[in-house]
């Protein structure tokens, strides 16, 4: 059974950096797809970026040059290194994880940018 547990939000100021991480345990085999969404009250949760196997990636517009997603698959953990963030950037950030047919959602972590 795969579970996936995120760790790395909190409160920082617009302009600062925060890194997130998601780590991925259980049996994980089949197409493995990595990819952060966040949600912010009154909003439809939106894609923020994903990473695929063959380590290509997508961003959202709004967080192209300032997020960076990557993966370290011996340890089963995907990262988003968010950089220069902005209040907009504020909201319940979510990791997925795509085996297919299966998605795994995280728990959500809550990240907090003051102007």
């Amino acid at each position: 059974q795969v579970q996936l547990v995120e760790s790395g939000g909190g409160l920082v100021q617009a302009g600062g950096s925060l890194r997130l991480s998601c780590v991925a345990s259980g049996d994980i085999f089949s197409i493995n797809i990595m990819g952060w969404y966040r949600q912010a009250p009154g909003k439809q949760r939106e894609l923020v970026t994903s990473i695929y196997n063959d380590g290509s990636t997508n961003y959202a517009d709004s967080v192209k040059g300032r997020f960076t997603i990557s993966r370290d698959n011996a340890k089963n953990t995907v990262y988003l290194q968010m950089n220069s963030l902005k209040p907009e950037d504020t909201a319940v950030y979510y990791c997925r994880f795509v085996s297919a047919p299966y998605i795994y959602w995280g728990q959500g972590t809550q990240v907090t940018v003051s102007s």
